[in-house]
């Protein structure tokens, strides 16, 4: 069967999600941010089909995340790169290098994602052997790729980067296929997203179902989240730099 490697980037813990600071406090989103990567490393370390996960970061608890899942970590500072597509077109210099299994990219706050969501992931890129492009729930936003030696993308994430993505593979003469799940779909940026995983809760990782069941969290957010719905109904489209 076809093997593949895995590669999250993860921003630093202290700034991360400073969009939703309207609902959560400093510590709450750490806490938040941090709960989501462990529960898509737990996902990923114990795949039967990925070989290798890598963590790329730079945040001081980085390193031993990494450790916990038994996975490798990459230092931001060691790829003499900086921004989240440099960064990562570096680390996957290295993963292609160092093997022939196909490489997936994927955001650390996927709260939804589940083994299944990876093996359809894996068996897209096996049927295509080009390149896989997982979009967020606007198709706006690309959350995850998938690509071997010969079908890597300039890489795109940010703003419209669905588009983007599509738009580089056609220009370089990648065959490209699409995948939409709502384990692949969802990642928490802002409040609206947050919502839509209050709604999702049970499906979700268990260190993010913890941490938004206690100390009442799950209630304040609820009521927080029901008053920005009613006073926002515009539909938002993907950041223009991905937390």
């Amino acid at each position: 069967r076809l093997m593949a490697q895995a590669l999250v980037p993860l921003k630093d813990l202290v700034r991360a999600k400073t969009r939703l600071a309207g609902l959560l406090s400093p510590s709450e989103r750490r806490g938040l941010a941090q709960a989501m990567v462990e529960d898509v490393l737990t996902v990923l370390a114990g795949h039967p089909d990925l070989r290798r996960v890598t963590l790329v970061s730079d945040d001081p608890a980085s390193a031993m995340i990494a450790r916990t899942y038994g996975i490798d970590h990459l230092e931001e500072a060691a790829l003499a790169a900086s921004g989240l597509n440099p960064v990562i077109e570096a680390a996957t210099d290295r993963l292609i290098g160092s093997g022939a299994e196909p490489v997936i990219v994927l955001h650390a706050d996927l709260p939804l994602l589940a083994a299944a969501d990876v093996s359809a992931v894996i068996e897209c890129y096996e049927a295509t052997q080009g390149l896989v492009i997982g979009c967020d729930r606007y198709r706006r936003g690309s959350n995850l790729l998938a690509f071997g030696r010969d079908s890597r993308p300039r890489f795109c994430f940010g703003s419209d980067s669905y588009a983007a993505h599509r738009s580089v593979a056609r220009e370089a003469g990648i065959h490209y296929s699409e995948i939409f799940l709502p384990g692949i779909g969802l990642d928490i940026d802002e409040a609206h997203d947050l919502a839509e995983l209050m709604r999702h809760l049970p499906a979700a990782g268990e260190r993010t179902r913890a941490l938004l069941a206690a100390n009442d969290l799950d209630r304040r957010l609820s009521l927080a989240l029901t008053a920005f719905e009613t006073d926002n109904n515009d539909r938002p489209g993907e950041s223009a730099a991905h937390e």
